[in-house]
């Protein structure tokens, strides 16, 4: 079974996480690819980056690797609009008759199956582009009801944020007992905190690398659950 990543040029976190996260599943093997992606803004030129031509060149070469799906290992579409994500797999699909998904389709189907309508947020985005995000839930009649994020615009810098600051953002988040937190960026090393966090703060959390890990393994006909101590998405959501 191979799983195809698609990932930012200055990622450096969703590689060495997404293979740990597969390691026993023996028959299970992710490659990836890269595309250019140095901010995170709302300026013109920070959302040229995610056009789809760069994005499907990426995918149409790895599709040689006769991978089972395509994933897209990103959040833009949570700023972009989920309609951006939606073309975009349909796109990918159209273009190499493999199955595609996305980091934030992903979280949004598990919120639909888990009931979530009431969810905390954490990213390091800036204060305009967390705003779109929680826009975008709202008009998908998805209540953001508390959130922290650190301001950053460099995407390496994403990487940099320790473990000691995302548990604290997620614990300031759970406070207001939201339904579900997604730890919304796939630079940030937030998944292999989730289990020891979810403990403490008895809330499912779901991490944006770990969400698309679930749907391209339900898509290339694997069971999700073999993955273990990865957090609750995995045991629970099926």
């Amino acid at each position: 079974m191979r799983l195809h990543r698609r990932s930012p040029s200055s990622n450096t976190t969703l590689e060495p996480v997404t293979t740990a996260m597969i390691a026993d599943i023996p028959e299970a093997s992710a490659h990836f690819g890269r595309f250019r992606v140095t901010e995170i803004a709302l300026s013109n030129q920070a959302l040229a980056q995610f056009d789809d031509s760069e994005i499907l060149r990426a995918a149409e070469l790895l599709s040689h690797a006769k991978v089972q799906s395509i994933g897209w290992n990103g959040t833009s579409s949570g700023w972009l609009g989920f309609d951006a994500d939606e073309r975009l797999c349909k796109r990918i699909t159209e273009a190499t008759g493999i199955p595609a998904c996305t980091s934030v389709l992903a979280l949004n189907e598990i919120f639909d199956i888990t009931g979530v309508k009431r969810f905390g947020l954490v990213t390091p985005y800036l204060d305009d582009v967390q705003a779109a995000i929680i826009k975008n839930y709202a008009a998908s009649g998805m209540e953001c009801i508390a959130e922290r994020h650190l301001r950053k615009q460099d995407n390496f810098s994403f990487s940099e944020v320790g473990a000691d600051e995302l548990r604290a953002m997620v614990r300031e988040v759970a406070k207001e007992k939201p339904q579900a937190i997604t730890i919304f960026c796939t630079n940030l090393r937030g998944a292999p905190l989730v289990e020891e966090l979810e403990r403490e703060v008895g809330i499912p959390i779901y991490d944006t690398i770990s969400t698309v890990v679930w749907k391209s393994l339900r898509q290339a006909g694997s069971d999700p659950s073999r993955i273990r101590n990865w957090g609750s998405l995995f045991r629970d959501v099926v």
